[in-house]
């Protein structure tokens, strides 16, 4: 198994912009940030994914998260934040917190429109799925 680049740089290993840390939680400036500002917020601890990581520890990571949204905000003059937990690029939780202004060009995620019938079906899946858990 390959080292996790952020618990390498949670123990300051692998340098990086680190902009607030705590015992639990790291924020750092994303490498290829989608807006200046753009920080990444990890636990310390390895949890491959939201799913795997223990409800305490969510609690206490999303309180630090909303502190930090507010901080981020005023420091960048964003008019908001845009909050993201995509998960696909690396094996840690991570989230994002990406400052946005009105109108300024970024589409973070194409869009596009349900056929007909294709939501009331996605609907379906999606009720299966929780009535499994």
């Amino acid at each position: 198994m390959s080292a996790c680049i952020f618990c390498e740089i949670a123990k300051h290993n692998i340098p990086a912009q680190i902009v607030w840390e705590d015992d639990l939680a790291m924020a750092f400036l994303d490498i290829n940030p989608n807006s200046p500002g753009h920080t990444l917020i990890i636990p310390k601890e390895h949890y491959a994914q939201l799913e795997v990581t223990p409800d305490q520890a969510l609690t206490e990571i999303f309180s630090r998260v909303k502190k930090f949204r507010v901080a981020l905000k005023q420091a960048m003059k964003a008019d908001y934040i845009v909050i993201s937990i995509a998960g696909n690029d690396v094996d840690h939780l991570h989230i994002h917190l990406i400052p946005r202004h009105k109108n300024d060009g970024l589409v973070p995620w194409p869009q596009q429109k349900y056929l007909p019938g294709q939501a009331e079906e996605i609907i379906k899946q999606i009720n299966n799925s929780l009535n499994q858990l």
